[in-house]
Order: C-alpha cells, then structure tokens, then sequence
C-alpha cells in the first residue's frame, strides 16, 4: 500500500466519518444527545420531559416549604417537652 496516495486519505476520511455515525447512531439510540461536526453536542428539546422537569421543581418547592413548617412545629414541640412543669402549663394555658 502506498501511504502518500490519494488512496491513503480517502480511506482515513472514510473511516472517520463512519466512526462519527456510529458513534451518533448508538447515542441516539440510548437517549443521549447527539453532537455535530465539530463535536458540540445537539440537546434534543423534548416538550413532556420539559414539562415534568417543571411540575418536579414545583412539587419540590412545595415540600420544601411544608418541611420548613414542620420542622418549627418539631422545635415547639421539643421546647415544651423540654421546659419544666411550671412554665410549659403556663405556656399551654397563654395559647389558649
């Protein structure tokens, strides 16, 4: 084989890009984004898992502020279990 021929670099060239195809094929194929000539990666936009990633975020904030909550219930709760007799009756009968 002649290594400097026009032979030689189509063959290189040839074998890059079906590599390239590949490589593509088997990323589109397991769910992972595909990249393009230069290697950057193409984000497939996908309008349902969009719209989960929201209700998630929403959902999230919405427990992290119902945790919030409960935690100062639990720190009410702990600072009467806490406190002597006297002074949680007296606690008790000042919320009634």
């Amino acid at each position: 084989m002649n290594w400097g021929g026009p032979a030689f670099v189509i063959a290189l060239v040839a074998i890059s890009t079906v590599g390239w195809l590949v490589n593509n094929w088997i990323r589109a194929r397991h769910g992972y984004s595909v990249s393009d000539d230069w290697g950057k990666n193409i984000h497939k936009s996908d309008a349902e898992a969009a719209r989960k990633i929201d209700l998630l975020a929403a959902d999230n904030e919405r427990l992290a502020g119902q945790i919030s909550r409960l935690e100062d219930r639990i720190a009410v709760l702990e600072r009467i279990a806490t406190d002597p007799a006297e002074r949680t009756a007296r606690a008790i009968d000042a919320l009634r």
